[in-house]
């Protein structure tokens, strides 16, 4: 597609404005990891927000995927434990860096902190690592 640029750029405008919109409006950083966390080991009163962003989430991309379900050409073609494997591995991988890549990577690049620069950059060299290992073994072209 030619406009491939201006959806990413849409869509990174879109979480620019959104996790402004969470930090402003509630103080709280949108990490993901920390939101599902904080679902695992609960703080009395601090749930509702938590389950609410949740299904927010998941409704977004159902509808997404109804009205607009081009978007979602291009999809891994990987069996479905696979993907359940690599995303409890990246639920295991957000607890050992104290966040995920939407935390660090969004969030706490924006506020400058030192700390989320060395974890983004981590993510970013172990994805690109992991890729070049995997294409080399022939798992991807």
């Amino acid at each position: 597609m030619q406009a491939d640029w201006i959806n990413a750029l849409i869509g990174g405008a879109v979480i620019a404005v959104s996790v402004s919109i969470m930090l402003w409006g509630s103080g709280r950083v949108t990490g993901i990891s920390g939101i599902v966390g904080g679902l695992l080991d609960p703080i009395p009163g601090d749930r509702s927000w938590r389950v609410s962003f949740l299904i927010g989430m998941v409704l977004g991309g159902l509808g997404l995927s109804l009205f607009y379900p081009q978007m979602y050409q291009g999809a891994l073609d990987t069996p479905r434990w696979t993907q359940a494997l690599a995303g409890l591995l990246v639920g295991f991988g957000t607890m050992m860096g104290s966040g995920c890549t939407s935390g660090h990577g969004v969030c706490g690049l924006s506020r400058l902190s030192p700390r989320s620069l060395v974890a983004t950059l981590t993510f970013i060299t172990s994805g690109v690592m992991a890729v070049a290992f995997f294409r080399a073994m022939g798992v991807f072209s």
